[in-house]
């Protein structure tokens, strides 16, 4: 496992980091809460130290599960977590969003429970939860600040959901030199991370980007082939039937990035997906969905595979640029703006406002 730091903090992550929203919830498979645990020290065993909850995750079950599980390494390993949403105060309608609120004593109370599942006197990230853009005001980075000065908090993030609004928020954490930003970003969905790696560029921010759903639910480390049925509550059966069948194509052009053999070293198509995101300099750490130790044991093992070289880099942009030699929707191509649209339009995305 490789090591990274977060932004101008001296917060170290994991290359691979652990996504613990699949502890206490079972909106990737239903699992015991004893079986969570080991998960998650398992991948402590394997030298993940990253580990990213949220508050809403299982409202607040998945802190609590996660406390437990750290509690003999705290100091060892890194304790990411998200809040902004109110689910104290609204029911859990399915998987439907939550009403959001960003009122700063809100987020401090919200942060003091969080503290106590998660039975800790800090964390070392703490991120906004989706917030839109006019909701990060300055009375929210002021609190940051004196989350801070407190030691309750060593570095600020922002994570960003895929069709919540995204391109305006990204772009103003950038920015203000927030020390991460968490995104939905994968060989077969790029143009968000590919716009932050340009607003970086631009701007010379420091800010470490943390790329989520690294294998695009399942089709990139091959868990949902055709011949998958999803359990009614998995969370991946929300994708449209057309993306799943146009990113089958797509995964078989992508079959060079696998090595058998190799001199350089044996990679996976699975390994491959994140080592592609960690090709990147301004990538930090990549959270992929671990739902069984098998998963925990190949998955960790990315970050020392060999990174893609700038032919296959090159190689999987053209493919990008082409839709992998598809003429067909997948029935993904609307984004979400929080600001309708306006940032969509002017950074040149094709793509409407979804409603």
């Amino acid at each position: 496992m490789q090591y990274q730091t977060l932004g101008t903090s001296d917060v170290e992550v994991s290359e691979v980091g652990f996504g613990a929203w699949v502890v206490g919830t079972d909106w990737w498979g239903d699992r015991s809460e004893e079986d969570a645990i080991e998960m998650v020290k398992h991948a402590v065993d394997r030298g993940i130290t990253y580990f990213d909850t949220g508050d809403v995750y299982g409202h607040g079950r998945s802190e609590e599960l996660l406390g437990q599980a750290l509690a003999d390494v705290r100091e060892d390993v890194t304790i990411a977590t998200k809040i902004g949403y109110d689910f104290y105060n609204n029911p859990q309608a399915g998987h439907g969003e939550l009403p959001k609120e960003m009122d700063v004593e809100y987020l401090r109370e919200a942060f003091e429970k969080s503290l106590e599942r998660l039975d800790v006197d800090y964390v070392d990230v703490l991120q906004l939860h989706n917030a839109d853009v006019d909701e990060i005001t300055p009375d929210v980075l002021e609190l940051f600040d004196e989350l801070e000065e407190e030691g309750k908090i060593e570095a600020r993030g922002l994570a960003l959901g895929p069709s919540i609004g995204w391109l305006a928020e990204g772009d103003f954490a950038i920015e203000n030199e927030f020390d991460s930003l968490q995104l939905v970003w994968n060989v077969l969905e790029q143009d968000v991370g590919n716009h932050f790696l340009e607003t970086i560029e631009r701007t010379g921010s420091t800010t470490s980007l943390i790329p989520r759903v690294p294998h695009s639910s399942g089709i990139l480390n091959e868990q949902v082939t055709p011949e998958t049925e999803l359990d009614a509550g998995d969370h991946r059966g929300f994708r449209p039937d057309a993306w799943y069948e146009t990113g089958w194509e797509k995964l078989e052009t992508l079959r060079f990035l696998e090595r058998e053999d190799h001199a350089e070293g044996e990679r996976t198509m699975a390994q491959a997906s994140i080592a592609w995101l960690l090709s990147h300099d301004a990538v930090a750490s990549v959270t992929p969905t671990f739902r069984t130790a098998a998963d925990i044991d190949e998955w960790a093992a990315a970050s020392d595979v060999p990174k893609l070289n700038d032919e296959e880099m090159t190689r999987v942009a053209e493919l990008y640029e082409t839709n992998f030699g598809i003429d067909r929707n997948d029935g993904m191509d609307a984004l979400r703006s929080s600001v309708d649209g306006e940032d969509l339009r002017s950074a040149g995305l094709g793509a409407m406002a979804a409603d």
